[in-house]
């Protein structure tokens, strides 16, 4: 579809009229924006065309897809194009009470949700004679609600990961109007299962194929743990043995795990020597029974493991394991926007991080591997706003300069100088007043040597930037820092201080 009609709008007021009043779809309410300054998660351009009574505005995106986002925190897409929306707007003024309707419904309570909602607002005002002369002029169909409703829902469930919204200066994503859709791991977990497929038809292309591609190969053992099958024994060995090559990662203990569970004890070899890789599986793989022993000490060696450490629902694995597979993939949006939800989550509640076995206490480690998923993502807002979070959480000396630390460079590599000026100074100020004894002796490892790395690689951004004066102080306070390090710890830090130096000689 075009957006022919909404120049038809833009070209005839008296149109543009009829659609803003009783349609709601108001043109002029466009030049105000949205109450909120938003962005797409995705990065993509938004052209805000039309808003409502309600504070709802309607955004064409880089497709043409229009966006609608409420007033109260919530979005989704609803159609292809203007004129796609345009024709549901008029065709179901009472759109927003279907957003969870589907064609499984079935016609009769579509038509009787319908029917309420438009009994309702002919009570107040007419919507027939106006919708018919909108459809004539625009030259829309006379479509049932049956099919809008239909074309509503399949728009709605198009907005992850494409299209969610979020709030401009605090990240946080709009709600979803309407379904969810299929869950990360379904998306993440249909080419594993097709490769496991062809694996256990016996296409030998497959078996080769899949085992040289390291994703791949992870998909397909995630796919084996939750599709566990008798006969999968050889190809869980073939997957295995070259599993190793990636050196101990949780597919490699899983595929361990999944061969052990057979309980042949002709397998302890195999699984002695993938242990023996190197340090790393020596380390990751421990507790593998010696030679000789049963298959009942083998199975209940995989099978603790497998209790402990994976299962066979996929929806209880953490969703990180779904993340990282998806950004391998190249499902980036995706991989984005589960994270962006997860960290949402820990700010509105962060109860959520209180450890079981002491409630009192948080386990921040979370909040920091969100900091470094959002950062290998190359999504640094998202990353900022995890570490501050993380900064805020942290209660030993040492714990505060080691986040500020990480939040400092993060601000650096953003552009935010002044922001990350600021953070050293909060972490020279832990230096000299901590508050307690964690930080004895930063000055002899590599903490203090990352602090005083930090402080030149700011002064270096400040002197690029052209802003001298920030950058003397800063220079000052770097090297004075690098003064207090060990000997050792300083020998590290000499080249980039000098090289420095010479910059903001440079500059000045």
């Amino acid at each position: 579809m075009t957006d022919h009609a909404l120049r038809l709008l833009r070209q005839d007021r008296h149109l543009a009229e009829l659609a803003a009043f009783p349609f709601d779809f108001d043109l002029g309410r466009a030049v105000h924006g949205h109450v909120e300054e938003v962005r797409l998660a995705s990065g993509g351009p938004l052209d805000t065309v039309a808003g409502d009574d309600a504070g709802g505005t309607y955004f064409v995106c880089a497709d043409g897809s229009v966006l609608y986002a409420d007033s109260e925190g919530a979005a989704g897409i609803i159609g292809s194009s203007v004129d796609e929306a345009l024709e549901l707007v008029i065709g179901l003024p009472g759109w927003r009470d279907y957003t969870r309707l589907s064609p499984d419904d079935g016609e009769q309570k579509i038509l009787a949700c319908v029917a309420e909602t438009e009994d309702e607002i002919r009570e107040y005002y007419g919507i027939d004679e106006e919708r018919a002369e909108l459809r004539a002029a625009l030259g829309f169909r006379n479509r049932s609600p049956v099919e809008l409703v239909g074309r509503l829902r399949a728009a709605l469930l198009r907005t992850e990961p494409d299209f969610v919204l979020l709030n401009a200066d605090e990240g946080c994503a709009y709600d979803r109007i309407g379904p969810a859709g299929p869950p990360l791991w379904e998306s993440v977990l249909a080419a594993g299962r097709a490769d496991l497929a062809r694996l256990r038809e016996g296409d030998r292309t497959a078996w080769c194929e899949v085992a040289e591609d390291p994703v791949r190969r992870r998909l397909t053992l995630r796919a084996a743990q939750f599709d566990r099958a008798e006969g999968d024994l050889e190809l869980l060995r073939h997957l295995l043995r070259h599993e190793t090559r990636s050196s101990m990662t949780d597919e490699l203990r899983l595929a361990a795990v999944l061969v052990g569970l057979y309980g042949d004890t002709g397998d302890l070899p195999l699984l002695r020597e993938v242990r023996d890789t190197d340090f790393d599986t020596a380390c990751g793989l421990g507790g593998i029974p010696e030679p000789g022993a049963s298959a009942g000490e083998l199975q209940h060696w995989a099978r603790t493991l497998d209790e402990s450490m994976f299962g066979t629902d996929p929806s209880d694995e953490p969703v990180s394991t779904w993340t990282d597979l998806a950004r391998d993939l190249g499902m980036t949006n995706l991989a984005r926007v589960t994270l962006i939800r997860e960290l949402d989550s820990i700010v509105m509640d962060q109860s959520r991080l209180r450890r079981p076995e002491a409630p009192r206490t948080l386990a921040t480690a979370p909040l920091s591997g969100l900091a470094r998923d959002f950062e290998e993502l190359g999504d640094l807002p998202q990353a900022l706003r995890a570490q501050r979070l993380y900064t805020a959480l942290q209660e030993t000396a040492w714990d505060r300069a080691s986040a500020r630390h990480t939040l400092a460079r993060l601000e650096r590599e953003a552009g935010q100088l002044p922001q990350a000026a600021d953070t050293l100074a909060a972490v020279r100020d832990l230096l000299a007043t901590p508050g307690d004894d964690s930080l004895r002796h930063w000055q002899q490892v590599n903490l203090g040597r990352f602090i005083a790395e930090e402080h030149y690689r700011l002064t270096l951004a400040l002197a690029d930037a052209g802003r001298t004066e920030e950058t003397r102080a800063l220079l000052a306070a770097a090297d004075a820092v690098l003064g207090e390090l060990a000997e050792n710890a300083a020998n590290f830090v000499r080249e980039l201080a000098e090289r420095t130096a010479a910059r903001v000689r440079e500059v000045n």
